[in-house]
């Protein structure tokens, strides 16, 4: 069995984004996010092939959703994994606004 890769989840202000990175630096996913009033917007995960399997979308999920309840916004999950993540994690439904 391969050996899961080390990675942390970082909110990158500048760029908008969360970000799965390497002890190295290197970057292994991505989250992208759009603030607006009392509301974030998750439109788009990205998570190359190479580095699928590890857990990497669920941590920016995670980190995403985290953030958000500490900062009481709704959640607004245009992405079609951040979606379908909170479905199977009822302890965000809460988060979601859907209109």
């Amino acid at each position: 069995m391969a050996q899961r890769m080390e990675y942390e989840v970082v909110r990158e202000w500048a760029a908008s984004r969360y970000e799965a990175r390497t002890p190295d630096g290197t970057v292994v996913g991505i989250a992208e996010y759009v603030l607006a009033e009392g509301t974030i917007e998750l439109p788009h995960t990205v998570v190359p092939t190479e580095f699928e399997g590890q857990g990497i979308a669920s941590a920016l999920a995670r980190a995403a959703l985290r953030d958000a309840r500490d900062g009481e916004l709704k959640v607004i999950p245009t992405c079609w994994f951040i979606d379908s993540y909170i479905e199977r994690h009822p302890e965000y439904w809460d988060l979601v606004s859907r209109g």
